[in-house]
């Protein structure tokens, strides 16, 4: 992008990190294969990024966000990671 921040977009407003206008608010996020994402529920997320292997999905079905955490839930912190 020309200004060098990247605009996330997301409609999942019971996020956390769902902001006004359908934007991610979140400083990382971790996308991988339904494949790989099933076996971890909690615990993959963004900074196990450059440890994990390529997971090939053929359909935008096959993938999900593994940054989501439901606001309110308590669990800011589960992963690791400060969810600010």
């Amino acid at each position: 992008m020309a200004n060098g921040k990247q605009q996330i977009m997301c409609s999942v407003d019971s996020c956390h990190y769902w902001e006004s206008g359908n934007h991610c608010g979140a400083d990382m996020i971790m996308v991988t294969a339904d494949s790989m994402a099933d076996p971890a529920p909690d615990t993959i997320d963004a900074p196990q990024a450059s440890i994990m292997p390529a997971t090939p999905a053929e359909h935008c079905m096959e993938t999900c966000c593994k940054t989501f955490t439901l606001k309110g839930s308590g669990k800011e912190r589960m992963d690791g990671v400060i969810k600010s």
